[in-house]
């Protein structure tokens, strides 16, 4: 096993303990769990560039770092719709939005899938880039929320002006995801034709 993929499989090792800093109660929490959630998107970025720039891209790489994403990405936003410090009205909105980005993963997930399979690889493009790029910085913003929260108090400028920022950046991860995903399926349109066509 090489170091891009330690480095892979050192992210899935880190959401357990990204999960349990989150919820187990002790002073900052929330800003430790959102630490070792940034340092689990770093080893994001850096196993995939060590892998191109060593020529160390492997099959188990290939496989590993996609459930990675997903699965941190799953957790933290499970995690930011459970903080139950926004009110019932914005938890459901940020559920509907873990559905719709995660639908949007399983979707081209799927399809990246079929496309393989006849031979057809598709790149990440900017709107899929640009939408991991906002979701990730929305989550770094809206995972220590609750920490936030219990120390200066829910009724606060500072904390709710925090909440917005995050919640604006998480809604526009979702616009994004659905432009990413239509973008993907309507350039590789072709991938839906049966081989008999």
């Amino acid at each position: 096993m090489n170091l891009p993929t330690k480095l892979t499989v050192l992210r899935i090792v880190l959401i357990p303990v990204f999960v349990a800093l989150y919820f187990v109660k002790f002073p900052f929490n929330g800003i430790a769990a959102v630490a070792v959630f940034m340092i689990a998107c770093f080893t994001d970025f850096l196993d995939g560039h060590l892998a191109r720039k060593w020529n160390q891209v492997t099959t188990l790489g290939k496989f590993l770092d996609p459930i990675a994403d997903k699965l941190l990405v799953m957790c933290a936003m499970v995690c930011v719709v459970m903080n139950g410090t926004v009110g019932e009205t914005f938890t459901l909105i940020l559920a509907i939005y873990l559905m719709v980005i995660e639908s949007r993963e399983l979707a081209i997930s799927c399809f990246r899938t079929i496309a393989a399979a006849k031979g057809t690889i598709m790149q990440a493009d900017k709107w899929g880039k640009s939408k991991t790029f906002t979701q990730m910085i929305a989550l770094i913003i809206l995972v220590p929320h609750k920490c936030l929260v219990e120390y200066f108090g829910s009724a606060t400028s500072f904390t709710d002006i925090w909440f917005y920022v995050g919640f604006g950046l998480l809604s526009v991860a979702g616009v994004l995801a659905i432009i990413s995903a239509c973008n993907y399926m309507t350039k590789n349109k072709a991938v839906f034709k049966d081989d008999n066509n």
